[in-house]
């Protein structure tokens, strides 16, 4: 029997535990939250659902109870405060950093052997801090970011080109921000097609500007940050390792090495599989798109430091 559980029960959170329990990821989905009732208003809203849907996944609410998350195949970290007027980056990363320990370090008391998906930000810099932290291999913690943000290019390359999503390809590396995310140009495409062919070079550098502020670009609409798309790419991840579907996702991976980084957990294409992480796949990338890297590498790199004047590892 399979058990997936989400820490948060927030509008991402919830999200999350929705996809997870629609598309019959688990037998079970845990929603646990600090907040007394929200986490099982929310699984009850859900559940609900059930017989409208035609789900046969269980989704229980909890309230910090971590005892009731035992068992768990995969842990989804949603937890952590958005950045507040007035609050330094340090100050952010600081609280966040205290939430996502506890959190992780309560998870793995009832589920030892669990999978994390690190959905918390700075995510680049909450799963370096999940992994070195706890002392887990890299292959048991995966930071969704990239899973987000290449959705969301797929959704502006087939705006851009008037097809169905599902039929263009395209994915992001690099740190999950909007100054350090790498849209790549060159593995763009429409039905194998390089959009080059079917784009001018303008259309393509709008959709990569596009994707870069796609967040940003929601918050201004919607007064708050995205939930939908965020929550549908941590149970894509989640997904993937459950069913051992080993497709290639984006994610924020610790490095050994691979595009020259070590020490550093930054975006990369992955091979997601039972085992979390199964490869790092290594792409020829063009001179530019590696400067791109480079100036993203240096970005998270600043980032993460912090955790270590904080003295939080």
């Amino acid at each position: 029997m399979s058990k997936v559980t989400v820490v948060g029960a927030g509008n991402v959170g919830a999200t999350c535990a929705n996809v997870l329990a629609v598309h019959e990821v688990a037998d079970r989905v845990c929603l646990i939250d600090i907040k007394e009732g929200l986490a099982e208003g929310k699984a009850m809203d859900i559940m609900q659902t059930a017989q409208l849907m035609g789900f046969d996944t269980v989704v229980e609410g909890v309230t910090n109870d971590y005892s009731r998350t035992a068992g768990s195949d995969v842990v989804i970290i949603t937890s952590g405060i958005p950045r507040k007027p007035g609050m330094t980056r340090e100050e952010l990363i600081g609280v966040n950093a205290g939430i996502v320990k506890s959190v992780a370090t309560q998870v793995l008391t009832y589920s030892p052997d669990a999978i994390l998906i690190v959905v918390s930000n700075p995510m680049d810099t909450m799963a370096y801090l999940t992994l070195h932290a706890l002392g887990l291999p890299r292959n048991r913690v995966i930071g969704m970011g990239g899973a987000l943000d290449s959705a969301r290019l797929r959704y502006y390359l087939s705006q851009a080109l008037n097809c169905n999503a599902n039929d263009v390809d395209g994915f992001v590396i690099g740190g999950h921000g909007d100054t350090t995310m790498i849209p790549l140009k060159s593995f763009m495409t429409y039905k194998g097609v390089h959009v080059s062919h079917l784009l001018s070079d303008e259309e393509i550098d709008d959709v990569v500007k596009k994707t870069m502020v796609g967040g940003a670009t929601l918050t201004g609409l919607l007064g708050t940050s995205a939930w939908m798309a965020p929550g549908a790419a941590a149970a894509s991840v989640a997904e993937s390792i459950i069913r051992d579907q080993k497709k290639m996702i984006p994610c924020s991976v610790s490095l050994e090495g691979e595009y020259g980084m070590k020490d550093i957990t930054i975006g990369v294409p992955c091979i997601i599989g039972r085992n979390g992480l199964e490869k790092v796949l290594e792409l020829q990338l063009s001179q530019d798109e590696m400067e791109q890297l480079r100036n993203s590498e240096a970005a998270v790199r600043k980032t993460t430091a912090v955790l270590k004047d904080l003295n939080v590892l």
